[in-house]
Parts: structure tokens; C-alpha cells; sequence
């Protein structure tokens, strides 16, 4: 069916380009139009309603069927990418986190994300991971692991992005023009998605800052760098990704030293 669809919806498109693609889900564009394929349809399911209830610039829903949902592209760039310096303004980082907040301040989804222990016992097999597989140190991965400690107590949760990297995020100058990639929304730590949005981008965290406003944790924000770090790595590894390109997980892991 999934097939059936794309296929039919590419019919008489001179170029199709392929944005990500992996084992678990692929991601083409067709003109101004972005084909989701995912093999979980819940992810998809999760996406469209948290499109529908965030309250910030987001994709349009052209239409979905099995394991496929159909976006309208968003106008403006990505404020960056993982491993590249940023050229956004600090201005257009500001508007980043109003954003943001507008998002952490809106009312709850109905689905709730992982616990702390969840986190916690994923995190430490992926540690576990790492060091039996002679990907990193030792002493690298479990100094990362004492300061991801940090993250892991309770905290009030608020309406999540999940997946907040730097290039879901789209400006025009200084203004927030739409956020995409929305499968991982849920109920979770506002920190998480302010790490999440300067991993690897550091430089820019008072920026954000000005434009989200108060009640920051940077001691837990840097726990998250090294959380998400720690937890990504295994997976990209096994899909084709590369976490020790300049300026990515690994490097961030380092600096931690």
C-alpha cells in the first residue's frame, strides 16, 4: 500500500529527492511537498495531532494514508545543522525560543513521553554499549554518564517537541517560520528540548535564552548534551549515521572532558 501511494502521488515529477532514509522511516521531497514513509504508524499518528494542537508555525497536513503523511513545505532555512556553524542572527535565535516557550507553555498532550527510570536504564545500556564495543573511552563515556546524572530527577512536564534539533527549526531573517519533524512530541523536560536545539551549538544558548525567558536549569541543559549524546550514538552508528563528524555527538561528549 505504502509503495502504491508514493508512487502514485510521484507519477509525472521530473526529480525526487531523498532527504533521510534509514531501516525504520525515509523522508522525500517532490517538488514543495514532503513525503513521510514510516514503518510505525504511530509515529506518524503522533505527528499529525501534535501538529494540530502546537501553537507555532508548523508544517500543513496535505493528507495521509498508511505508514505516509504528506506535508507542506515551510517557508526560510533551517536556523542550522549539526556540525556547521550557524549563521542565524541572535535575533532569529531569540525568536527560536519565544517559540519554544510558546510551545512549553501550551496546554499538555494527552500521551505521556519516558520516565526518569525508563531514561535512566536506556541510558545506561547504551553506556554499556559504547564501552564494550570499543566505540568510545571508558573514561569518556562514564564521565558523561556522571554528568548526565543531572537530568535525570523529576520535573514538571510541559508540552514537548522531543526531537527539537537544529534543523527542525525554520527561520526567514529573524522570525520563526515553522518547526517540523513533530513524531516524537510528547509530554516531557522543557531542558530537554533547549538542549536538544543547541547541541553542538553552545555558542548560541544566551540567544535562545533571551527569547525564552526564565525558570532555566543550565546545569541540567548541559546534562542533557551529554545525555542526548550518549543515547543517539548507538543509533546512528547502526543506521548509517556518522556521530564523530566535526562538531557532532562525539566531539560534544569530549568537551565535556
Amino acid at each position: 500500500m505504502t509503495l502504491v501511494v508514493v508512487a502514485s502521488i510521484m507519477a509525472g515529477v521530473e526529480e525526487v529527492e531523498v532527504v533521510v532514509a534509514h531501516s525504520e522511516r525515509a523522508t522525500l521531497r517532490v517538488g514543495d511537498v514532503f513525503l513521510k514513509v514510516d514503518a510505525d504508524q504511530a509515529r506518524i499518528d503522533v505527528e499529525v495531532e501534535a501538529l494540530g494542537m502546537a501553537p507555532i508555525p508548523t508544517p500543513e497536513v496535505l493528507w495521509r494514508k498508511p505508514h505516509v503523511l504528506a506535508l507542506a513545505a515551510v517557508p526560510g532555512t533551517a536556523l542550522g545543522r549539526l556540525g556547521e556553524p550557524s549563521t542565524a542572527s541572535p535575533a532569529a535565535w531569540a525568536a527560536a525560543g519565544a517559540a519554544v516557550r510558546m510551545l512549553h507553555d501550551a496546554p499538555l498532550p494527552p500521551w505521556s513521553g519516558r520516565s526518569v527510570d525508563e531514561i535512566a536504564a536506556h541510558l545506561d545500556g547504551e553506556c554499556e554499549w559504547l564501552i564494550t564495543n570499543g566505540v568510545l573511552p571508558a573514561d569518556l563515556v562514564t564521565r558523561n554518564r556522571e554528568i548526565a546524572e543531572a537530568a535525570l530527577r523529576p520535573w514538571t512536564p510541559v508540552f514537548t517537541h522531543g526531537d527539537l534539533q537544529i534543523s527542525h527549526v525554520f527561520v526567514d531573517g529573524d522570525n520563526v517560520t515553522g518547526v517540523i519533524d513533530w513524531s516524537e512530541a510528547s509530554q516531557g523536560d522543557a531542558m530537554y528540548d533547549l538542549a536538544s536545539l543547541t547541541l553542538g551549538h553552545e555558542e548560541h544558548l544566551d540567544d535562545l535564552l533571551a527569547g525564552y525567558g526564565t525558570d532555566i536549569d543550565l546545569d541540567v541543559i548541559r546534562a542533557w548534551w551529554s545525555l542526548r549524546s550518549l543515547r543517539a550514538s548507538r543509533w546512528l552508528v547502526e543506521h548509517g549515521f556518522d556521530p564523530s563528524s566535526p562538531g557532532c555527538e562525539f566531539d560534544v561528549l569530549r568537551s565535556r572532558m
